[in-house]
């Protein structure tokens, strides 16, 4: 059921092609806003973009490659000049890596991993703070995981590039808090069927851990209810699905 909690407003959720962005994206445009949703490839974005429509919200699709440092700044400067603001961002692109001991990680692969996971992350706050700043309340949300803040065995890769993603946004959040109206967050989804935890948990039952419609609902009840800088949430495996 559609509602209008954020009428009016504009999102940009990156990795909506699959899992937890496309959750959110639905979650957020299911509440009244404006998606703008983002992927490397078009196919899952045209099939979240029909079932949005279908269900009476809005969407605009911007397949992008966040590694590409240019593409970045072509879509901040098409939001500009289309809607003036944005008021929600959601961080929530990533890769995991392979799962390897830290003397044996890829040195190639781990440049990749950093560039998606750490490097685009700035390069899009840094080119969508002046839209934020635009917004009423611009809040702007990373999606983190557990091992940031309690690294193991065999994620160092992961983990650090998520620990700095975390340090990187609660600095921005800092800087933020006196002199405009935008909000950081912090979002540890814990346990989700997801692609990328099938690949890190192969002998997981999915059916023992949450849909990511649950984490989905949750960020739109975070981006309706307002936050202050840097609010950090961790949720559990299980939670009564949306």
């Amino acid at each position: 059921m559609k509602s209008e909690e954020l009428a009016g407003q504009v999102a940009l959720v990156t990795g909506a092609s699959r899992g937890i962005g496309e959750a959110i994206a639905e979650a957020l445009a299911a509440r009244g806003a404006h998606v703008v949703i983002t992927a490397r490839t078009a196919g899952g974005l045209e099939e979240l973009e029909d079932r949005i429509h279908n269900a009476g919200g809005s969407a605009t699709i911007a397949p992008l490659d966040l590694t590409d440092g240019d593409s970045i700044a072509r879509l901040a400067s098409a939001m500009a000049e289309r809607w003036k603001k944005l008021d929600m961002l959601a961080l929530n692109a990533a890769m995991l890596g392979t799962l390897t001991p830290v003397a044996a990680i890829d040195g190639k692969e781990f440049n990749r991993l950093l560039t998606l996971n750490l490097v685009a992350q700035q390069a899009l706050i840094a080119n969508f703070d002046p839209l934020l700043r635009r917004a009423a309340s611009g809040r702007l949300l990373a999606l983190s995981s557990g091992v940031a803040r309690n690294p193991r065995a065999y994620w160092g890769a992961y983990a650090a590039s998520k620990a700095a993603l975390e340090a990187l946004v609660t600095s921005y959040g800092a800087e933020m808090r006196n002199i405009s109206g935008v909000r950081t967050a912090i979002l540890d989804p814990g346990g989700t069927r997801t692609q990328m935890r099938a690949r890190a948990y192969p002998g997981e039952d999915p059916h023992s851990i949450k849909d990511p419609a649950a984490v989905g609902e949750f960020v739109a009840a975070m981006m309706v209810e307002g936050f202050d800088s840097t609010a950090f949430h961790a949720l559990p495996k299980v939670m009564l699905d949306a």
